[in-house]
């Protein structure tokens, strides 16, 4: 009898096991196919652009432009929204904090990714949370002087500020920028002693230019070309390594001897570095089907970009350099924004 009992116990306790590997199996077969699934039916729900700048900036423009072709292609809506603060910080950070599975882009402007990590002590995300999807809009800053300034190039305004020592300003459009290093630059270069005055926006920039408050400063293209072109701005030079095709007579600094001024204002997408490849291939591949429709590219070409659609690995090389290069500027000036 009791041979009888333990032989029951045995092949109860033999099959308890074999059901609960059965089971075990279950899970693991279900748990790594939940990642494949995921991939594969991606995107099923909204997608969102997350813009770090001001309502009306270039990135924000950018976003609502690229934001409907790109919900044709994926099938689901992709919703523009503004979480502006911080010089970006703020968009940056809810998406690095976000799950990494491609349903939040966010879409910082140049400065917010490349100088941003240099130029703030206690930031809540760092580079290597992200991982660029496209480039997607691209352009040169403009140096610009209202016209009561006595200068038509480089050299005069060079002279006129000489002539003028502590007396003048240069206006940026935004604190730890392009645009605010740009002056920096050329006091180095030139041994000048120009005021950084800096504004909250392009717009603000811009319209203390137009009134003459600040007498001068590097704006970006977008904004300062209709000014340009009624001639209540006046432009100096662009910052691009070829002239502009919107300004094909103003010359470019490469042109006047400042080859380390070369620079761009970009924006474009980033998604969490921790992204499933399938996902961030589904991304990528439908956004470069996005920057080469005929129609969004005649939409951001009139409003004073270059479409690169760099890509992918390409572009983010493009970011490691940009990183090196402004660490090295932000560290001269010694400059360090409020966090």
């Amino acid at each position: 009898m009791q041979k009888l009992r333990a032989g029951v116990v045995t092949r109860v306790l033999a099959v308890a096991a074999l059901t609960g590997l059965t089971l075990l199996g279950a899970v693991s077969v279900q748990a790594q196919s939940q990642p494949q699934n995921a991939a594969q039916n991606w995107p099923s729900k909204p997608v969102m652009l997350m813009v770090g700048s001001l309502a009306g900036s270039a990135p924000e423009v950018y976003a609502r432009t690229v934001s409907e072709p790109l919900s044709r292609i994926l099938g689901q809506p992709v919703l523009v929204e503004v979480r502006a603060g911080a010089n970006g910080n703020v968009a940056a950070e809810f998406v690095a904090s976000a799950p990494a599975d491609g349903y939040a882009i966010w879409i910082p402007a140049q400065s917010q990714i490349e100088i941003n990590p240099s130029a703030y002590d206690q930031l809540r995300w760092k580079p290597s949370d992200f991982t660029g999807v496209i480039k997607g809009g691209e352009a040169p800053l403009v140096l610009v002087v209202h016209p009561s300034v006595p200068a038509r190039n480089l050299a005069e305004l060079v002279a006129w500020v000489k002539a003028n020592p502590g007396k003048v300003s240069y206006a940026s459009f935004s604190p730890g920028t392009t645009s605010h290093f740009a002056g920096y630059q050329l006091n180095e270069r030139y041994n000048l002693d120009m005021t950084h005055i800096t504004f909250k926006g392009s717009a603000p920039q811009i319209q203390n230019l137009l009134g003459g408050h600040v007498p001068l400063g590097f704006s970006q293209i977008q904004t300062g070309l209709p000014h340009i072109r009624d001639s209540k701005l006046m432009p100096i030079a662009t910052t691009g390594a070829t002239r502009w095709r919107q300004l094909p007579e103003v010359p470019t600094l490469v042109e006047l001897g400042l080859k380390d001024m070369v620079t761009t204002t970009w924006f474009g997408m980033m998604v969490r570095s921790a992204t499933p490849p399938d996902i961030l291939a589904k991304i990528v591949s439908a956004a470069k089907r996005v920057h080469t429709d005929r129609n969004v590219k005649e939409k951001l070409e009139q409003a004073g970009f270059d479409v690169p659609a760099t890509a992918d690995a390409e572009f983010n090389e493009g970011i490691r350099n940009g990183l090196a290069r402004w660490a090295k500027t932000v560290k001269a000036t010694g400059f360090k924004a409020a966090n």
